[in-house]
């Protein structure tokens, strides 16, 4: 325990396992009051039991305007650390693109890059008054350059993130807020990468694990350590920067 972050009010979206889990937990466990978001009610209040006192939970979908408007209404603009988690394929899997509806692209594209512009938009207000703000977005290995899970929407998407970080770190430049971006690799932190993981099979592992530099799979703390470095005062003069948490390419 550490009072690194005491006094600052952090807000991550898709904290109901994963990367969002460890991150939340990580701002607790250094002083912060986290906000954990994520859709799945009884799955984000384990991750606010786990963290302790300094995390509440709240249900929220970040793809409706509404709801995050409402939201940030509710808590008061107070926002000082947006860590920009909530993504994943909505269940879908690669197929070739004739046989890809509007929909399934855009239930993709909504939640891994839509969802960003309305977290921003609606927690800007709070850090422009305060002159001061971190957003940290977790984009993907596949925003860099191929999904390995072979869906357009979601390499489109992560990339367009990436785009996204980007042009906001000069927009919010002035104000002293910094927008950088974590790309990880291939982690098994969730059970969408579980299944990825079962579907690769004992070759696809191994090939998986020897193209890595470290020839070992990441943890969700390690995606954790590089968002609370970029939300550090350490990181007080970078934005608009992407870091590869992967092991090594």
């Amino acid at each position: 325990m550490s009072d690194r972050f005491a006094g600052r009010q952090i807000l991550v979206t898709g904290a109901a396992h994963g990367f969002g889990r460890a991150i939340a937990i990580a701002f607790a466990n250094q002083g912060a009051a986290v906000i954990a978001c994520d859709i799945i009610a009884e799955e984000v209040a384990e991750t606010a039991r786990i963290a302790g006192n300094g995390c509440s939970s709240r249900v929220l979908d970040v793809t409706d305007p509404v709801a995050v408007k409402k939201m940030a209404a509710e808590i008061g603009n107070s926002v000082d650390i947006l860590v920009n988690n909530a993504g994943g394929v909505r269940g879908q899997s690669g197929r070739p693109i004739e046989q890809i509806t509007p929909q399934d692209w855009h239930d993709v594209v909504d939640v891994n890059m839509t969802a960003v512009f309305l977290m921003a938009q609606a927690v800007a207000p709070g850090m422009k008054a305060r002159r001061w703000g971190r957003i940290v977005n977790i984009s993907s290995g596949a925003g860099l350059g191929i999904s390995l899970t072979g869906i357009q929407a979601y390499a489109s998407a992560k990339a367009g993130q990436i785009g996204l970080t980007r042009q906001l770190a000069h927009e919010f430049g002035p104000w002293n807020i910094t927008v950088n971006n974590v790309a990880p690799g291939f982690i098994r932190s969730n059970p969408a990468t579980e299944r990825q993981w079962e579907a690769m099979g004992e070759a696809g592992q191994e090939k998986l694990v020897q193209n890595i530099a470290l020839k070992r799979l990441g943890q969700p703390e390690d995606i954790a350590n590089a968002v609370l470095f970029f939300a550090s005062e350490e990181a007080n003069w970078i934005s608009g920067q992407v870091l590869s948490v992967d092991g090594g390419k």
